[in-house]
């Protein structure tokens, strides 16, 4: 999760702006000011928002590098719904306990590659599978190694639907 936080951190370094939502609310004002857009940002807090990131560059191999960067760009080619689907995705998964986790990331990695119809038989599937089917899946399907992969679909796959809740 460290480097899911850091990739987003990039990408919204990199790309997105910051800024407080401009809908308004009946809930009471944030404690702390608005930050403006990030070119009318100070270097003071510019500086503020990338010295993790930096840190994490600094520490990460070429390869990682790269990966961190292909991320951004394609965060910054993402429409606002496509990013907030992102960001939706990524509070779901942080809530998730280990054992569901494992089982999104073993649907995910089995679905990728797969299309639509595919995709949806397979959901239906698990959907209709008992807690012991779905372990056995599991044990016959999982997911690869932390580092035999970037954690992301391939640009072809970005629309994919996330995998059902375990």
């Amino acid at each position: 999760m460290k480097h899911a936080y850091a990739r987003l951190l990039l990408a919204t370094a990199l790309g997105a702006s910051i800024g407080a939502a401009s809908a308004q609310s009946t809930a009471p004002a944030p404690a702390t000011p608005a930050l403006p857009e990030w070119d009318k940002l100070t270097p003071a807090q510019r500086e503020t928002v990338l010295a993790p990131l930096r840190e994490h560059w600094n520490d990460a191999a070429p390869d990682e590098r790269a990966r961190m960067f292909g991320h951004a760009q394609r965060w910054q080619q993402m429409s606002p719904q496509q990013r907030e689907h992102a960001h939706d995705g990524m509070r779901r998964f942080e809530h998730l306990s280990p054992e569901q986790r494992e089982a999104a990331r073993a649907l995910f990695f089995k679905m990728r590659g797969m299309p639509p119809e595919q995709r949806k038989q397979l959901i239906d599937q698990w959907k209709a599978m008992t807690p012991q089917q779905r372990q056995q899946w599991l044990q016959q399907n999982p997911p690869p190694a932390d580092d035999d992969h970037d954690g992301h679909a391939p640009p072809g796959d970005r629309d994919m639907p996330p995998p059902p809740r375990p």
